[in-house]
């Protein structure tokens, strides 16, 4: 089997509610990348990377340079076993790990659809059902955000991340964690996330306000050696995102003991292959994971399911789905939730077929 095409679409997608964050981030509008790789035996498979502007190291106009870029290494190679040619890939251009995660997504899917399986079948074996979600709350006033987690939770939600710092109001912040808690009343697990946009005081000033509560904190600031800093100051467990990456900082923010749990992210460690390597990781470790992905819709959400699927309970906090918070839906057979929890589409491969007529014209077309 050989690789002859690569077609790719630049869809934008738009959150239901435009999501606040600190250092000015926001999710309102943004551009994913679908791509479809097709194969001289007729198979086909999907992948996707939805990067936020000012979050991560990547952009959706990096997408497809970089993947023409790789042309030479990706038509005509074999697709299947994904991780020999990424590996290929890795060595003809290095980084740009967000622009090959939608690569490598596709490629795991045709990988799965030749041997008529669903994908969580080669990521390991299905050892969950199905998987608890979070309910991820804007950075707006204390008390909105409580009744966003009271709605949440009478559809099942049970975990609940909270925005911080849109407004670089540190008692605000204490207020939002707190109102939160009080809210969603004992049990659940409520945390709050600065992604990276606090510093190391203001953090550790909100931490201690907090500290009575059972709450966790996430991300605070830019280098986990900060995180780590925050974490000794207050006491409160503390979980690992942005600075979370590839194997080495994942070594780094256990050894510091600041990673409590960690989020994995598809497009931060560039697609399935790397991070399902990192799952593996944190078994071994004893961290709990999100597995999930910066932003995106159908094709994403599929691929993250399958891997959370295949992840014991032991080691997954929670997953995502990315296509609850935007519009349009890319694939009709798109998985959906039910009473806060969520399985992998069934079907072989990623187990879902985005709509043509969704999706349109592609804007390139490599052969």
């Amino acid at each position: 089997m050989k690789l002859t095409r690569l077609s790719l679409w630049h869809i934008p997608l738009t959150s239901h509610e435009t999501y606040y964050m600190a250092g000015g981030k926001t999710c309102d509008t943004t551009m994913t990348t679908l791509i479809r790789l097709d194969t001289d035996s007729g198979l086909s498979g999907w992948g996707e990377v939805c990067p936020i502007p000012h979050y991560l190291p990547a952009y959706a106009d990096g997408v497809a340079p970089a993947l023409t870029e790789l042309a030479p290494i990706i038509l005509g190679a074999d697709p299947l076993g994904a991780e020999a040619l990424m590996e290929r890939c890795n060595a003809y251009l290095l980084g740009h790990d967000y622009a090959k995660s939608a690569l490598d997504i596709a490629l795991w899917d045709i990988t799965a659809r030749a041997a008529g399986l669903p994908l969580h079948a080669l990521l390991g074996g299905r050892a969950m059902a199905d998987m608890p979600l979070y309910h991820s709350i804007t950075c707006v006033a204390p008390d909105e955000m409580a009744r966003i987690a009271r709605d949440a939770q009478a559809q099942g939600m049970t975990q609940f991340q909270v925005k911080l710092g849109a407004d670089g109001d540190w008692q605000a912040d204490v207020a939002r964690l707190s109102h939160v808690r009080e809210a969603v009343g004992p049990g659940p697990l409520v945390y709050g996330d600065w992604n990276c946009g606090s510093d190391s005081l203001t953090a550790s000033r909100v931490g201690r306000a907090v500290a009575h509560l059972d709450v966790m904190l996430e991300q605070p600031c830019r280098t986990i050696q900060e995180c780590a800093a925050v974490r000794d100051a207050t006491g409160l467990p503390m979980k690992l995102d942005e600075t979370a990456h590839d194997i080495p900082s994942l070594l780094d923010g256990h050894r510091r003991g600041c990673m409590d749990a960690v989020a994995l992210k598809l497009s931060k460690f560039g697609g399935l292959s790397a991070t399902r390597r990192a799952r593996d990781l944190c078994l071994a470790l004893g961290t709990r994971m999100c597995i999930e992905d910066t932003w995106g819709s159908d094709v994403t959400t599929a691929a993250l399911l399958h891997l959370a699927a295949a992840t014991p309970a032991r080691g997954l906090m929670n997953t995502c789905d990315l296509s609850h918070y935007v519009g349009p839906r890319l694939a009709p057979d798109g998985p959906t939730r039910h009473m806060g929890r969520i399985a992998p589409p069934e079907g072989p491969g990623l187990g879902i077929t985005p709509d043509m007529d969704v999706l349109g014209t592609p804007q390139l077309i490599l052969d």
